[in-house]
């Protein structure tokens, strides 16, 4: 078949799938602290109807799935979708986003089931900061959890989003502490995607001025040759070999014309981009015994209508309707 490129020549071959909204954490950032109304239980995608559609993207080019939420490792029996997922011929690459406060429990049966990657969202080894940022105390269940991947033998990345007047005296500990443990931490600019509209520009911890605190604090940083210019992280390494960090400047400099990655939610939902407005549904399709053939055509119809890049730095850009742990992180 011939690649999933749209209008603008991009090639998609990065599937992210939303196996579930709902999350055990109220990051003040995503989720309203009280009254979040999740979807019904029977508006998910089963397990079945996720491996349908995967099945049905990979002759379309589809190689690398990550799993997201909401929290995924709330959706009873993840393991097993994840061990259907990878025994499917042509995925090459499974990942899953979590915040690890059930990690621990879940470390070794994921491992089986064929997981390899983990990005796990921290912002700070702070417990009263990450009470104040996650309404929630379970900052030592985050750090058992993180202990109990390693042991199981994942690769690590550190997902960290980094808020203006609250996050700036934890860049530095946290690049510290993953550098130490050799993960690789991932600096996320603060995004238009809470469900409350509290986002600000004034709040956005530019990439380039966490490349200076590290920089100075740490060891000089220089960008990683030859990086895969389609990955959402622009590398920096250490010029000591210490390892690498990665920043996701989604504001200050947004990566769209690389964009190489549609997402699936939870609710049956196929988005082109983190802050589209228009959503397409599949759920319909997969629910009524649609074939791989008509999938495959609202995929690639879906691709076909994706726009050059969301605007966040322009008048014209209008906040998605879904909040983040709707869309899939």
């Amino acid at each position: 078949m011939t690649p999933l490129k749209d209008t603008f020549g991009r090639v998609h071959d990065n599937l992210r799938i939303s196996v579930t909204d709902r999350c055990n954490i109220r990051c003040f950032y995503c989720m309203p602290e009280e009254g979040v109304k999740f979807f019904a239980r029977e508006d998910v995608l089963s397990f079945e109807e996720i491996e349908k559609f995967v099945r049905a993207a990979v002759p379309l080019g589809i190689t690398k799935l990550r799993l997201t939420g909401g929290e995924p490792l709330v959706r009873r029996d993840l393991p097993t979708l994840i061990r259907n997922l990878t025994a499917i011929p042509g995925i090459r690459d499974i990942a899953l986003t979590t915040n690890a406060v059930l990690l621990e429990q879940h470390a070794e049966a994921l491992r089986d089931a064929g997981l390899q990657r983990l990005n796990i969202h921290l912002d700070t080894l702070d417990r009263e900061k990450f009470h104040k940022i996650t309404r929630r105390d379970d900052l030592p269940k985050v750090m058992a959890g993180i202990d109990a991947a390693v042991r199981a033998g994942f690769r690590i990345k550190m997902n960290i989003v980094a808020v203006k007047g609250l996050i700036e005296p934890d860049i530095v500990p946290m690049a510290r502490y993953c550098r130490e443990r050799g993960f690789e931490p991932r600096y996320i600019e603060f995004m238009p995607l809470d469900a409350q509209s509290l986002w600000d520009r004034q709040q956005v911890l530019s990439a380039d001025d966490m490349i200076a605190m590290i920089s100075r604090e740490i060891g000089p940083l220089e960008p990683v040759p030859d990086a895969d210019p389609r990955a959402p992280a622009t590398e920096y390494r250490y010029l000591d070999g210490g390892g690498t960090v990665g920043f996701i400047a989604s504001v200050t400099k947004p990566f769209c014309l690389n964009c190489n990655r549609i997402r699936l939610t939870s609710d049956g939902k196929l988005r082109y981009c983190l802050f589209a407005i228009d959503e397409m549904d599949v759920k319909g399709l997969l629910r009524s015994g649609a074939g791989d053939a008509e999938i495959q055509a609202a995929i690639r119809q879906n691709v076909a209508d994706k726009w050059l890049g969301h605007e966040i730095n322009s008048v014209k850009f209008v906040p998605p309707p879904r909040p983040m742990y709707a869309i899939g992180g």
